[in-house]
């Protein structure tokens, strides 16, 4: 996002200060723009670049930084296998993006839609997109409130109060356990290890 910004608007360094974890990739772009005087209207090729920046990124060594989390592919394989479970997206990243970061580790394929960073600009309003896109897809019709979010930010569980859903938490991100309990996760774990554990927490 920098190398892109730098592109298009001739500012380095143009997130520093501003937030990242857990938004949507749409919010941090506009406060960038606010911050440098970037008119918003300007913003529409940004997506673009930004994609063509992340593809060579993600090509570079160590790129992955820690790789996939403690438990992640078995627990998706666990739930991927139940007629109880549909799963879906929700991420602060725009769709291509996503994409690209997950299926570099092979995990994509269990999604088969969601909502993503360009769909509103709130991230609260993920969750109520992603329940409609689950069914238009051919997923089942729920609530917002039927939905369990899984995180690793107090916003993603911010998302989940919103809508009235069950939030799980894990604290492999920037936040530890004590500040994803104080939150309001209804669960907290220090990662997706123990699968017989998260999926407890999920069907309880």
């Amino acid at each position: 996002m920098t190398l892109a910004f730098r592109d298009l608007y001739a500012v380095d360094d143009a997130f520093r200060g501003i937030p990242l974890a857990g938004r949507t990739d749409a919010c941090i772009l506009s406060d960038a723009a606010t911050a440098h005087d970037v008119p918003h209207d300007h913003l529409v090729r940004f997506p673009d670049v930004y994609l063509q920046h992340l593809i060579v990124e993600l090509d570079k060594p160590g790129s992955g930084k820690n790789g996939i989390m403690p438990g992640v592919p078995q627990l998706l394989d666990r739930l991927a296998a139940r007629d109880d479970i549909y799963l879906a997206l929700l991420t602060g990243n725009y769709e291509a993006a996503a994409r690209l970061k997950l299926e570099r580790f092979d995990l994509w394929r269990y999604f088969a839609c969601g909502a993503f960073g360009g769909d509103a600009p709130d991230r609260n309003g993920l969750l109520p997109k992603a329940v409609a896109r689950i069914a238009a897809c051919g997923g089942p019709a729920i609530l917002a409130a039927d939905a369990i979010v899984i995180g690793d930010t107090p916003l993603d569980v911010a998302v989940a109060v919103a809508g009235g859903a069950r939030s799980i938490a894990v604290a492999t991100g920037n936040y530890s356990v004590e500040q994803l309990r104080e939150s309001g996760a209804d669960v907290v774990f220090e990662d997706l290890g123990d699968t017989d554990a998260v999926i407890a927490a999920i069907l309880n």
